[in-house]
């Protein structure tokens, strides 16, 4: 019967929050800042619910008596970051304890050496409040409370689903900012399900009544090598251009000096040095479309030659 009752006890403490039912906001963030390890994200009732790090999400109490779990042994790992002593491994001991009464002590919260459910809450890493549903004094309802996102510099292509096979990870990638600087970066993920975005949806993304195709699109990620270079925009429309393939040592020419032969194929009008013109059959190869030039060969081309260029 002790046994039965302790356990139940044990279950009742792991299910209870840190707030009772009638609870109110009385700390919330301004959207835009950035919240750390052992910071607070949000408080109610002047209960604090802090950031931790981790994956696993916070889906019980801790205290003493409770199970091993990956939830515990990411609660030990930032017992320790933040500098108190605490146990290693996915136990909750004397030493978890411990270091979670000192943790409440620093944040002037009465000493319990337990966490009720709600008084901490995981994500991978540092945070940036992009959005804040309630305000202070507000009733606390279900629902959002803020949205957040990484810390990390990054940039998300949506890119025509038929144009997937083009881009791997490793792709090089140049990004033009809003004031037109530029920052390199590579491609760090390509999406594998293709979504087609809602017909009524306008061009600006308000609600039209567009009725017309959408283009499926995936979406592509992108990692930046000098991330301080995107300046200090939480977001941003940029203009990416992704480098698929390369080739050294080619014979380019501009793209619209290329002509299409009515059997099909490419020429360049060569000018001669009498001034005659005649057509040389190209192969158009890779396409720079941020320099508008393309590469070619072909038995009759050189560099060197000159080619006639129609007028922009």
């Amino acid at each position: 019967m002790l046994a039965s009752a302790q356990q139940a006890l044990t279950a009742a403490q792991a299910a209870s929050s840190a707030y009772g039912s009638s609870a109110s906001f009385t700390m919330l963030p301004a959207a835009g800042e950035v919240i750390r390890r052992g910071q607070p994200l949000y408080a109610i009732n002047g209960s604090p619910t802090l950031l931790l790090y981790g994956s696993t999400p916070a889906w019980r109490s801790f205290a003493a008596g409770m199970s091993s779990g990956r939830d515990v042994a990411e609660l030990n790992a930032n017992l320790g970051a933040l500098g108190t002593r605490a146990a290693s491994g996915d136990s909750f001991t004397s030493a978890t304890k411990q270091a979670i009464e000192a943790l409440q002590q620093a944040h002037g919260l009465p000493t319990t050496g337990r966490l009720p459910l709600g008084s901490v809450a995981f994500e991978p890493d540092a945070v940036r409040v992009t959005t804040v549903t309630p305000s202070v004094g507000q009733a606390v309802q279900p629902g959002p409370i803020m949205a957040l996102s990484s810390t990390r510099r990054a940039v998300s292509i949506t890119l025509d689903a038929s144009q997937q096979s083009q881009v791997t990870v490793g792709d090089s990638v140049l990004v033009t900012l809003p004031d037109n600087s530029t920052a390199p970066g590579v491609v760090s993920s390509v999406g594998k399900v293709a979504t087609t975005p809602s017909s009524t949806q306008g061009d600006n993304g308000g609600s039209g009544g567009g009725n017309g195709p959408s283009t499926p699109t995936v979406e592509v990620d992108v990692r930046l090598l000098h991330p301080l270079a995107a300046g200090t925009l939480d977001q941003a429309p940029v203009d990416v251009l992704i480098t698929t393939a390369s080739v050294s040592n080619a014979l380019v020419v501009p793209v619209n000096a290329l002509v299409a032969l009515a059997g099909g194929g490419y020429a360049l009008e060569e000018v001669n040095a009498n001034g005659t013109h005649q057509l040389v059959p190209v192969r158009p190869g890779l396409f720079d479309d941020q320099e508008g030039i393309v590469q070619i060969s072909g038995s009759g081309v050189a560099a060197g030659q000159r080619v006639v260029v129609p007028a922009s």
